[in-house]
């Protein structure tokens, strides 16, 4: 290693063997080496005691922003005009703080930082929007912000649920998706309350573009032969869904399938579905029959009764499938349900139904990528609770069906 500066020597050690020369022109020249290498050492200490103080004001400083010493910028009041603020997931305080400050919500990012530093409530705040105001204090932004009420309601979406309102059998009508969604879109702006209507809603899930509604590559021909008022089902899977107020009907309907698509990504459609021999749009079908046609628990096996039935071009024949058409909850349906004709009918038509017949959950989905080993190819809802038994052949599964029915299960 280079010691160029001296540093790691003695002045006065010499390293060979050679004997020195006496007299005054020698050790002139041994003291001027000395004294240069003094001053290159002096010169090294003053650059380390530079970067050393230099660091100290840095360190200083640094200390001073995040302790909060100093002034900044904050607004006097509790704010003028509505404004809409979006926290996304993953988002920390200082990042919410930085949102409100690009809309002029708050005059600079530690007037609401400052407010909030000892309020729980700031680190508790939820992906969503928001209905602020521009040009308030930091702590009347904080105030606002985490009043439950300034928080935009989600969407939710159940498994099961279907895009268009149903009718029970005593008359009372369950809000479909779509009537969920103009709900949910509502919000008072500049004094004004708007929503986006059922109608406005079911125009654009039935007519919009398929770019313009957000449809993901692997679903977009089986949309494109789908019929109309139904080319939207399934897409919309089981979740929370923020809206933005102020969107239109086609903006609403395409941040809900994007968030949709993303979350059926990560619940393996499409890329889990390759080993299945289905589309993944046929495998979200079939995530939607079993959905529908009964608990949880007995998803893998009601999977595997659809995958056998199928390999042997065996009908189907799922009341839940009829009673999709017709707009109607209940499980059973009549000789005159099942003489309809249609492509929903699978008492009738073989194969799966043109589209899903309604909004899978993620335990559905796995089901219908990995059914559940075994020899079914029939069941039954056989116990009050929703509990299906399942069977082999004919002869067994009509003594099954027998037995609910006389204790009353259907």
């Amino acid at each position: 290693m280079s010691d160029d500066l001296g540093l790691f020597s003695e002045p006065d050690v010499h390293h060979d063997d050679k004997p020195r020369g006496k007299g005054r022109g020698r050790g002139a020249t041994a003291a001027a080496r000395r004294s240069k290498r003094r001053r290159k050492r002096t010169v090294l200490w003053l650059v380390v005691a530079l970067v050393l103080v230099g660091g100290g004001v840095g360190a200083y400083y640094g200390y001073q922003t995040l302790s909060g010493i100093g002034s900044y910028e904050d607004y006097p009041g509790a704010g003028e005009a509505d404004v809409v603020v979006e926290v996304k997931d993953g988002d920390l305080v200082t990042t919410i703080a930085g949102t409100l400050r690009e809309q002029d919500v708050v005059a600079s990012s530690r007037a609401f930082t400052e407010a909030g530093k000892n309020d729980t409530r700031v680190t508790a705040i939820q992906p969503g929007f928001y209905l602020m105001k521009t040009r308030m204090s930091g702590r009347a932004a904080v105030d606002r912000m985490t009043d439950p009420k300034t928080k935009v309601v989600p969407l939710e979406v159940k498994g099961g649920n279907v895009l268009h309102d149903i009718t029970g059998v005593d008359g009372k009508v369950s809000p479909g998706i779509l009537t969920k969604l103009s709900e949910a879109s509502c919000a008072e702006l500049g004094g004004v309350k708007k929503c986006v209507t059922p109608q406005e809603l079911r125009d654009a899930a039935e007519n919009a573009d398929a770019a313009a509604l957000g449809i993901p590559d692997w679903a977009l021909a089986d949309f494109n032969r789908a019929p109309r008022e139904h080319r939207l089902e399934g897409m919309i899977t089981r979740g929370l869904y923020h809206l933005k107020p102020g969107a239109s009907a086609p903006e609403l309907l395409k941040s809900v399938i994007e968030t949709s698509n993303t979350r059926l990504q990560g619940y393996g459609i499409p890329a889990g579905t390759k080993t299945t021999g289905f589309r993944p749009y046929e495998v979200l079908t079939i995530a939607s029959l079993i959905e529908k046609e009964g608990l949880e628990k007995d998803f893998g096996k009601i999977s595997r009764v659809i995958y056998k039935r199928l390999s042997i071009d065996q009908k189907l024949e799922f009341d839940s499938t009829v009673n999709y058409k017709l707009d109607r909850p209940i499980v059973t349906t009549s000789d005159a349900d099942r003489d309809r004709s249609g492509p929903y009918n699978t008492y009738r038509v073989s194969g799966l139904p043109p589209t899903p017949i309604g909004s899978p959950s993620r335990e559905a989905i796995t089901a219908a990528i990995s059914p559940e080993v075994g020899p079914w190819k029939f069941f039954v809802k056989c116990q009050k609770d929703g509990t299906s038994c399942f069977s082999e052949n004919l002869d067994e599964h009509e003594r099954l069906a027998a037995k609910a029915r006389k204790e009353g299960v259907f």
